[in-house]
């Protein structure tokens, strides 16, 4: 082992740890790259999911609203309606 080995030895890793840290570097650049855009996508779905609640949460609280409206202001007069049908006398079966 001389001299030479040693020379080919200092240069092979002088120019080998750089090449290989410059291919862990474009690789980890690669892996953050395509991590964020995951992220980008996995926001956007859960944004729209989001928006699709708000919508079926406004719908639900409009429906609320309409009932709400609906006992309250014929709350009585629905109670008795429904107490009528009850005392009504069935007019006659209908036959199949």
């Amino acid at each position: 082992m001389g001299a030479a080995f040693f020379v080919l030895a200092i240069v092979t890793i002088a120019i080998g740890i750089p090449v290989m840290a410059g291919m862990w570097s474009a690789r980890e650049k690669e892996r953050i790259r395509l991590r964020a855009r995951e992220l980008e996508v996995l926001g956007s779905r859960t944004a729209e999911r989001a928006a699709q609640y708000a919508a079926q949460t406004e719908r639900l609280e409009q429906r609320v609203r309409v009932l709400e409206r609906i006992v309250t202001d014929r709350g009585f007069d629905l109670a008795a309606q429904i107490d009528q049908l009850d005392e009504r006398p069935v007019q006659g079966r209908i036959e199949h």
